[in-house]
Order: C-alpha cells, then structure tokens, then sequence
C-alpha cells in the first residue's frame, strides 16, 4: 500500500527510515496512528457537505448518509474509499478499548481488536465508497461488539 505522507514521517525518525510501516508502527504507534487519521481527501469532502468529521463512532452515522457523489468520479473512488477505511480505522482505535493499528505483511494496514481479529478496514472503506456496503457504522457496531 502506497502511503504519500509516511515518506515525511519517515525523514523526522531516521531509525524507522526504510525499515516499512509494521517497524514504524512499532517504532511509534500513536504517531503512525495520527498520520492514518488523516484522511485528507475524505474530510475535505465531508466538510464540503457540511459534515465535520470528529473521530466518533455518529460521524461514521453521518458518512454513510452522505449522497454518494464520490462515485461520480472513478479516478476519486478509489482514493475515497482508501481514506473512508483509514476513518473507520481510526474511529475503532480512538473508541474501542484494546483497539489498535496494525500492519500485515504487504503493508495492508488493519485494525486489531483486543480479541486478536483483524478487520480490513481498507476494504471496508472501498466497498463502502463502491456499493455503499456494508455501511461504515455497521462495521464499527459490528467490530465494538467483540
């Protein structure tokens, strides 16, 4: 997975430098976890719309009422979609005790609940941006139960 913004961090931690993602999140998990909150392109859309995105659980609510109108522009979809996965991500570990990032071998970043399952929140993003299901909240209900 291609994430721009990582090589930045990257250059401020000379000894995670080339090391990946999983040795970055090792290195510094909460400053990992606050470069994938960010999800510029879907906070930018969301404010457009009227909706500022807080980190809660009735953001995710909010998203999925959102018309869709990312689906409009396929060459945005998928960027969208990356980034509504890193919201969800980021929504889970801020709310859901024992929650955190973590990364699969490949880079695939996911969320590991304190029950040791993963959810793909990145595919969940995508197929949320793509089909508008499963709805986001209903993936962070889902997980928040277990």
């Amino acid at each position: 997975m291609n994430i721009p913004f990582l090589g930045n961090w990257r250059k401020r931690h000379d000894g995670v430098r080339g090391a990946g993602l999983a040795a970055a999140v090792a290195a510094d998990p909460d400053g990992v976890a606050e470069l994938l909150a960010e999800c510029e392109l879907l906070r930018v859309r969301a404010g457009q719309r009227g909706l500022e995105l807080d980190d809660s659980p009735a953001s995710l609510v909010a998203l999925d009422q959102l018309p869709p109108r990312w689906r409009d522009d396929p060459e945005e979809l998928p960027w969208l979609g990356n980034d509504a996965g890193l919201y969800l991500g980021t929504v889970l570990v801020r709310n859901v005790p024992g929650a955190v990032w973590s990364i699969r071998p490949g880079g695939q970043p996911v969320v590991r609940l304190a029950s040791g399952r993963e959810i793909d929140v990145v595919e969940a993003g995508l197929d949320w941006a793509m089909a508008g299901s499963p709805e986001l909240s209903q993936v962070y209900s889902e997980s928040a139960e277990r």
